[in-house]
């Protein structure tokens, strides 16, 4: 898929997801991640896999197991203040990109829900990087 395709697909998730208080027929639970374009400053949405952590959730920049990080990584390292749409609920969280142990867990609960994903660690030489969305008080 070229971006503009993957661009129009991910517009349907998104649609599908919010006329149906977060479900989309054929997928495993999502979230909406809401960020701000690292160069442009423009609101990007990206569907990602649904990974509880608690009150957060916890997103992996697997970008389906291909050798660069996806575009919204370096959007959270240059905007870190997000929104996520969690079925019907929309909160403000802040991402933090995980280290070392941190990380290990985390990708871990990932696979739990998602397991592809060690596929997809499998098949490249990157570590797929892992953010953990901190749900922002009072919202």
């Amino acid at each position: 898929m070229n971006e503009h395709e993957w661009m129009a697909y991910n517009r349907q998730l998104i649609e599908e997801f919010r006329a149906h208080g977060g479900k989309v027929q054929g997928w495993a639970p999502l979230i909406l991640l809401t960020t701000k374009g690292a160069r442009s400053g423009q609101t990007r949405i990206y569907p990602l896999m649904a990974v509880a952590d608690g009150d957060h959730y916890i997103a992996v920049a697997s970008a389906g197991g291909a050798p660069k990080n996806p575009q919204w990584y370096h959007n959270l390292l240059a905007y870190p203040d997000v929104t996520v749409e969690v079925g019907k609920e929309t909160f403000q969280a802040t991402a933090r990109l995980l280290t070392g142990k941190q990380r290990e867990e985390a990708f871990a609960k990932a696979v739990a829900v998602f397991a592809p994903y060690s596929e997809y660690q499998k098949k490249i030489t990157r570590e797929i990087p892992v953010f953990l969305l901190e749900r922002q008080a009072n919202t």
